[in-house]
């Protein structure tokens, strides 16, 4: 039987996080979803999911500002919210070319994609520790390992997020805590869906051996699992969800 446990999914609002929080949900967890700058439309998907039978709660919080995360670490616990699993999903991206790429752009990005993932874990990993039993997932990206063109920000810093999650994992290990990357390829995201047709046929699906666009829900179900019981003996892996874009 599942043990009812309490996640907290950051950038929860975007199609991947929402099929992470329905995911951890529906394995029988209590969920969180945090936002930023979406506080309308996080308000009106917990509304729509209210009325299938799922209950979120929401946080607003910048995962890029180490004091901003200190100070969701503290309400959670006024709120009596006691973090057990933690998917690190925020991120954004910024491309361009490295020649036209400005430091800002570089920054925000790594900012938001890598920095996040100290800021967010380092308040509530202690204490998952503490209690003897943890779960932190930390979402990276096919193009972490093979790379893309006008992506040198992005895919630095989602490189960075595995030695994140390797050396964590192991100075967790003995404490029931385990840390995983997961590293998705093309979803079928809005965005990825709103890349013009001819681009979809002639550029995207062709790397994809499959021959398709992944789903959030199939990435999903990979997280619950990666976040139950059965899966304690996994840490510090990478785990890739692709579609055989890219074997590693």
């Amino acid at each position: 039987m599942t043990v009812k446990r309490t996640a907290l999914i950051t950038g929860g609002t975007g199609c991947l996080g929402r099929a992470i929080a329905v995911a951890l949900h529906d394995a029988g967890h209590d969920v969180i979803v945090t936002y930023h700058s979406s506080e309308s439309a996080t308000r009106e998907w917990v509304k729509e999911e209210a009325a299938k039978g799922r209950t979120f709660a929401m946080y607003k919080v910048n995962v890029a500002d180490f004091d901003a995360c200190q100070a969701l670490a503290r309400k959670l616990e006024e709120d009596g919210r006691q973090i057990d699993i933690l998917v690190n999903n925020a991120g954004i991206t910024r491309d361009a070319s490295l020649r036209k790429m400005s430091a800002q752009n570089w920054a925000d990005v790594m900012h938001s994609n890598l920095d996040s993932m100290f800021n967010m874990t380092q308040p509530l990993c202690g204490p998952m520790a503490d209690r003897g039993w943890g779960r932190i997932v930390n979402i990276s990206s096919v193009n972490g390992s093979k790379g893309a063109f006008g992506q040198t920000n992005y895919a630095a810093s989602k490189a960075g997020i595995h030695g994140f999650t390797k050396s964590l994992a192991l100075e967790v290990a003995r404490k029931g805590v385990t840390v995983n990357t997961v590293s998705p390829g093309y979803l079928a995201t809005r965005m990825v869906q709103a890349v013009p047709p001819e681009v979809m046929q002639e550029k995207i699906l062709p790397q994809i051996p499959v021959g398709r666009l992944g789903e959030p829900d199939e990435i999903g179900a990979l997280i619950a699992f990666i976040c139950s019981d059965a899966a304690g003996f996994m840490t510090g892996s990478n785990v890739a969800m692709n579609g055989g874009q890219h074997m590693y």
